[in-house]
């Protein structure tokens, strides 16, 4: 079961997708997002009562809650003659999907924001930012169970795109930071912080004109929504900048920033032409491969299926601490010699008296790693088989 929760609510149960719409109780598909939220994904039934009906009598509340669970489980596919997979009532205790494959999409957000934090990798702040889809359950802004989470993943998410930003400042990507804190006041346009921080990058770019707008548009939106001014740290850079003593950009051949090599992490080909268009594919595919640990992209010969893999692998080197490797089977007839193929992109060695495939199943086992396995069609069986070892190990 996949549970999408940010920028819209709906349910992948297998191959079907229930939507918003689908649900014909407004209270059914509010207690699988309850449960969804909820830690460890189980609530004590009294809990959900006073959560749902917190107006009406206990028993009254035990009624609906009964009528609601039952119509949750039909929209959710479970028959007359079969207990629900994906909603048990044990000990008082409700829980969604116990024992089965869950993912919700909260929790993958909340995961590689951690990634991120822990590793400090422009690409896994991206992949962490691009799993934002949007406000938790904007269709149901004004229920008290959702407000609190709602604004702490707003916020997780700004905060974010600040620290992404003062990553690329350190590096000298000041273009690339200038972009995040866009977002930010996108979102937030009383930020002084992002404010602050954007009038330095465009300083440091040599944009000293526009620095000074961006201090005039923090002092005009903070006396417009908050009636206050601007702090100290704002009021001394912008007195900097105008008085030409803060550092514009930096002299050629002075010192850069350090940039960390990607030497090493990954074996991938130099993109020879730009990439222009399909965001909303590069976004689709990270989503998804956030979700699942196999990915297939198919389509028609030609639709581009090689160059979108590729593109997703180069923006996420850094996101995987054991690297990103392409393994090419176009040269390949034999479906026998896929591991060797693999083998050869990981740079393992065939072990005495080991198959390759175990020895690679060995190599792979501890490692955090995305492997991009092109052009399989030819060779289904020996692809299937080893992706099925290294899945399986």
């Amino acid at each position: 079961m996949r549970i999408w929760l940010l920028g819209g609510f709906r349910v992948g149960v297998g191959s079907r997708t229930i939507t918003e719409e689908a649900w014909r109780l407004r209270k059914a598909a509010a207690l699988v997002k309850l449960l969804a939220l909820a830690r460890g994904h189980r609530f004590h039934r009294e809990e959900i009562m006073q959560l749902l009906w917190p107006d009406q009598a206990p028993q009254a509340a035990a009624n609906n809650l009964h009528y609601t669970l039952h119509h949750a489980r039909r929209t959710l596919g479970a028959t007359l003659t079969s207990a629900s997979p994906y909603l048990r009532l044990q000990s008082e205790q409700l829980a969604l999907c116990p024992g089965g494959l869950l993912w919700v999409d909260v929790e993958a957000f909340d995961d590689a924001a951690s990634v991120a934090r822990r590793t400090r990798e422009p690409a896994a702040y991206r992949r962490a930012i691009e799993l934002y889809a949007g406000e938790l359950l904007p269709a149901d802004r004004y229920e008290d169970w959702t407000e609190a989470r709602r604004l702490e993943l707003r916020s997780a998410f700004l905060s974010l795109l600040v620290e992404l930003a003062a990553l690329y400042e350190e590096r000298g990507e000041y273009g690339a930071g200038i972009e995040a804190l866009g977002k930010v006041l996108a979102e937030e346009p009383t930020s002084e912080e992002a404010h602050v921080s954007l009038m330095r990058l465009y300083a440091f770019s040599g944009r000293q004109g526009e620095a000074l707008g961006q201090y005039d548009r923090l002092k005009e939106v903070l006396s417009k929504e908050l009636n206050t001014e601007p702090g100290p740290d704002g009021r001394r850079l912008r007195q900097e900048i105008e008085a030409g003593s803060f550092p514009g950009e930096r002299p050629a051949g002075g010192p850069q920033p350090e940039e960390p090599s990607s030497a090493g992490r990954h074996n991938l080909p130099a993109g020879r032409t730009s990439f222009i268009g399909r965001e909303r594919e590069l976004v689709e595919v990270k989503r998804a491969l956030a979700m699942t640990r196999l990915l297939t992209l198919t389509g028609v010969g030609g639709s581009g299926k090689t160059r979108l893999a590729l593109e997703v692998a180069r923006d996420l080197v850094g996101a995987y601490p054991d690297g990103v490797w392409l393994a090419e089977l176009a040269p390949l007839a034999d479906p026998g010699l896929v591991p060797q193929a693999v083998a050869r992109a990981l740079g393992v060695m065939e072990q005495p008296r080991q198959p390759l495939t175990d020895t690679l199943a060995e190599t792979l086992r501890t490692k955090r790693t995305l492997l991009v396995v092109d052009n399989c069609e030819h060779l289904l069986d020996g692809a299937a088989r080893l992706v099925d070892a290294l899945l399986d190990s």
